[in-house]
């Protein structure tokens, strides 16, 4: 078994690594094998990325015969002991679950539980087309980033080069193992930006500015948007854009903007308790039985659960989900939730941050179809 140790001192990210914890708790992995089962494939290369005195570091564990996985292992979990955080791409679906075959083989008692994990790949995977990416593998998502690599070979390349490699080692196959890991590992550290966007959906984002758009669509019909200027939690490193459920969302290296409809007009509040209601069809409204004995009986009729509601004009925002109330509606049988944009909630910050951010989950998961 061979290890190698080098400083990286051209590897920088300028995504802060406190958001995954103490740098020097934190330690990025990725592995190199045969195939896809561990029963019948051999590990030959671990390699890491660590951070210490200020710069980023490589070793790797590279077995020079099938017979030297054991000692592979071995040496990683040695070294791996004083590090709290794993970082990987995939590895909950292969790198993880190969490694503990692995152990399980050789009757090690390793275990990943001691480490808290950040899967970039399950990570970034939700917002795929949110991001218009074609899939979510590392080179695409590298590519995203316009990081570039030296290595253009895959993992599924390597196997040949290794099992060469075994029966005649030679320096140009050791060096394309090698390298091929150490950019697999180096690109995490690169990909770490991309976490920007997933900051966006789980963290939210402040409201800094807002102001109503009115304007005259294609058909000269009078609309009206809201325009959200936001700060972000935290740089994107691509500008996106992305329209869905008649909101569009944008950015650039200057920030980031929000645009949603605005409706001007009638909606209606539905009462849920309609059996404690009358109807009064010449108003087109509902009034609760304990107020109404000044009504005319002939005027009323008893309110059902599509009758049971006050009518009001007014500005309003569509909400996909139960977040504010009270909730108003075009119709009974509709499905789209709308809130009152009142003048206590236009001088409301807190309630703009709330109502983009839900915006911006919702035209994620639009996109993702879930």
């Amino acid at each position: 078994m061979k290890t190698i140790t080098r400083e990286l001192p051209a590897l920088v990210t300028a995504y802060p690594l406190e958001q995954l914890g103490e740098k020097e708790d934190i330690l990025f992995l990725d592995i190199e094998t045969t195939g896809f089962t561990a029963k019948s494939s051999s590990l030959y290369l671990i390699g890491c990325v660590y951070f210490r005195r200020g710069s980023f570091y490589l070793i790797q564990w590279f077995a020079e015969r099938p017979e030297e996985e054991r000692a592979v292992l071995e040496a990683f979990f040695s070294f791996a002991a004083s590090y709290r955080i794993l970082v990987h791409f995939n590895g909950n679906h292969f790198d993880i679950p190969y490694m503990e075959q692995k152990c399980a083989q050789y009757g090690l008692s390793y275990s990943f539980n001691v480490f808290e994990g950040t899967d970039l790949y399950l990570r970034i995977s939700p917002l795929k087309q949110f991001l218009k990416l074609p899939n979510c593998k590392q080179k695409t998502l590298e590519a995203f980033l316009g990081t570039d690599r030296e290595d253009t070979l895959s993992g599924g390349d390597l196997i040949s080069v290794y099992q060469h490699y075994v029966k005649e080692p030679s320096e140009e196959s050791y060096d394309a193992l090698l390298l091929h890991n150490a950019e697999d590992i180096q690109g995490l550290v690169r990909l770490l930006p991309i976490l920007s966007y997933v900051r966006l959906y789980q963290e939210g984002v402040r409201v800094v500015k807002v102001n109503a758009n009115y304007y005259k669509d294609f058909h000269q019909d009078g609309r009206a948007e809201l325009v959200m200027k936001l700060q972000l939690p935290s740089p994107l490193p691509v500008p996106v854009s992305n329209y869905a459920n008649g909101c569009f969302f944008s950015s650039s290296d200057h920030g980031a903007s929000l645009k949603v409809p605005l409706y001007d007009g009638e909606m209606k509040y539905f009462y849920s308790n309609y059996h404690d209601y009358y109807y009064l069809p010449a108003e087109d409204t509902a009034l609760h039985k304990s107020v109404s004995s000044f009504v005319d009986p002939a005027h009323r009729v008893p309110a059902s659960a599509s009758t049971c509601y006050t009518r009001k004009k007014s500005e309003y925002l569509q909400q996909w989900a139960p977040l504010f109330t009270p909730v108003f509606q075009p119709s009974y049988h509709s499905r789209d939730s709308f809130i009152e944009l009142t003048e206590e909630r236009r001088q409301d910050r807190d309630f703009f941050a709330a109502y983009a951010t839900h915006v911006l989950q919702t035209m994620i998961r639009a996109a993702s179809g879930t």
